[in-house]
């Protein structure tokens, strides 16, 4: 598999004609087979001479070398790969390699190649020039890309798993992931969010485990763009911080996010948008073994249960109904019967009044009422875009101080707190709040509050629209420049609208909005106008 793929690159440059690329990059395949041979070099090729003194300061003396060394080179690498061949044990492929063969050759196999080679190759590149942690694992996602490929390519040849098969047959793939996941653990590293962007991406990987509407996952275009959303959080970190720093680290970081977005997308809408077809007449995969069950105990000795039954039946202890009247026969029926005298009969007991009475029923406690599962706090930045404010009780202080029109904030669950908004944001939801106070300056789309009870907004800016939805109690404050917001109702009651008085020393405005509607019927139509009370 690794030296196909380094034929596929070597190949993919001889095709840009570049002299100088050709002879490194079939000088570094040539050094590649040598070492996984365990061979000596020179058994390979021989060095060009050294070009004489008179020659090394001349550029196009060079260069016309380069040419001339460029199809010796080419005859080179055919004659190792000729040579790998021999080495291979059998002169006649297996059936199994035949196979393997004809599945490559599939249109979504030579795809998969030059995804490969295109976007995979470019992320190792990248991570080369970083080193360490980094390349690790990126080498690691290389080798989970190549076993995906091993996969596609037995999936042909496979049934549908059922069940736990699924899991053995994606065992190979679930190492990789698991390995990356593992570097991305412990101790946090300089390189944290690199390590947390690959191994976060190969989650990707797993659409491969689609199987229809009802396996519990999205669509493989849409899976593979849910994982890398989460993935590209780390990724857009990386880009921050290295983007005036080193520039290596941010085509790293590039190369990654080309890799599946288009890169695995792409190949995935045009050869598996429903999943992956699975053969109808290969090979089945077996479920994982399952913990054995002890043993039935052997049966007893065939020499004891003759022994047994020889013996004669009165010797037996009698059982079941059998025993009980045996019992009755043998003696007297109430000879292990207490007598009942006179201080024990009912009529002459003293401590009964004669009337039944109800008595009183034992006072059953209710269980405590267990509180509601609140999940973490939290408070933070998501991708660049989203604020999220989660589980905040009593916290009296929250302030959101660098915004930007571009992003939105979204707060849920909060209850007994209070928010400040410092800058234009482009919307504000309030979800499942109680008690809940926010002041913000200006939104650019809409303020919405969904089923939420005793809430307090104050618009100090302008919003253009202002949506209550099943909410019991909001009040809601409005400046001057807020004044022409248009405010929707739905399921809202004890809604009231504070507006500024004509008199800028007079207090604020009341208004309460109804909540009570009348329908009437008239020329064809129902016409609707809020309760007015009037008092007398």
């Amino acid at each position: 598999m690794i030296i196909y793929i380094y034929t596929c690159i070597c190949f993919k440059i001889l095709k840009s004609k570049s002299i100088v690329n050709i002879a490194n990059c079939l000088r570094f395949v040539l050094e590649f087979i040598a070492h996984f041979l365990n061979i000596p070099r020179t058994w390979l090729y021989i060095r060009p001479k050294k070009a004489s003194p008179s020659h090394t300061n001349t550029r196009s003396v060079y260069r016309r070398s380069l040419v001339s060394m460029d199809e010796k080179l080419i005859q080179r690498l055919e004659s190792a790969i000729a040579r790998l061949e021999n080495l291979s044990p059998g002169s006649h492929p297996p059936s199994g390699a035949v196979d393997a063969a004809s599945a490559s050759s599939e249109p979504s196999i030579v795809a998969y190649d030059d995804l490969l080679v295109d976007y995979v190759v470019k992320v190792s590149v990248a991570a080369e020039k970083i080193g360490g942690e980094v390349h690790d694992i990126t080498i690691v996602l290389s080798q989970a890309f190549a076993t995906q490929k091993e996969l596609l390519m037995k999936i042909k040849k496979t049934r549908k798993p059922e069940g736990g098969a699924m899991g053995e047959f994606l065992k190979p793939l679930n190492d990789k992931i698991a390995q990356a996941n593992s570097m991305s653990e412990g101790k946090r590293s300089d390189f944290f969010n690199h390590l947390k962007a690959a191994a976060e991406s190969l989650s990707a990987l797993l659409w491969i485990a689609y199987t229809g509407k009802g396996c519990g996952m999205s669509m493989p275009i849409g899976h593979v763009e849910e994982c890398w959303q989460s993935a590209e959080f780390y990724n857009n970190k990386v880009l921050v911080e290295y983007r005036n720093k080193d520039q290596e680290h941010v085509e790293w970081a590039k190369a990654l996010k080309e890799l599946y977005v288009p890169g695995l997308r792409d190949y995935v809408k045009n050869h598996y948008p429903l999943g992956p077809v699975w053969s109808t007449t290969g090979a089945t995969v077996a479920a994982p073994p399952t913990s054995s069950k002890p043993s039935a105990p052997n049966p007893p000795n065939a020499s004891l249960a003759n022994l047994a039954s020889s013996s004669s039946s009165s010797s037996r202890p009698k059982q079941g109904m059998a025993a009980v009247f045996q019992e009755i026969s043998s003696g007297p029926v109430t000879a292990g019967l207490r007598k009942v005298t006179d201080d024990m009969k009912t009529k002459n007991r003293t401590d009964r009044a004669g009337i039944v009475s109800a008595g009183e029923k034992p006072v059953q406690k209710s269980a405590p009422k267990t509180a509601a599962k609140v999940g973490p706090p939290k408070f933070e930045l998501v991708m660049g875009r989203k604020w999220v404010v989660e589980n905040q009780i009593g916290v009296k202080d929250l302030s959101i101080d660098e915004c930007d029109p571009r992003q939105t904030i979204y707060v849920f669950g909060c209850k007994d707190s209070l928010l400040q908004v410092k800058g234009k944001v482009n919307n504000i939801t309030l979800d499942k709040c109680t008690k809940m106070g926010i002041v913000f300056m200006d939104v650019v789309a809409a303020f919405e509050i969904v089923n939420c009870n005793s809430v307090e907004v104050q618009c100090q800016g302008a919003a253009p629209t202002i949506s209550i939805d099943n909410t019991a109690g909001c009040q809601l404050y409005l400046s001057r420049h807020s004044l022409e917001a248009s405010i929707t109702t739905a399921k809202a009651t004890e809604v009231n609208v504070m507006v500024p008085a004509l008199d800028p020393d007079a207090d604020l405005a009341e208004h309460p909005l109804p909540q009570q509607y009348i329908h009437t019927y008239q020329d064809g139509n129902f016409v609707t106008n809020p309760v007015s009370h009037s008092g007398g």
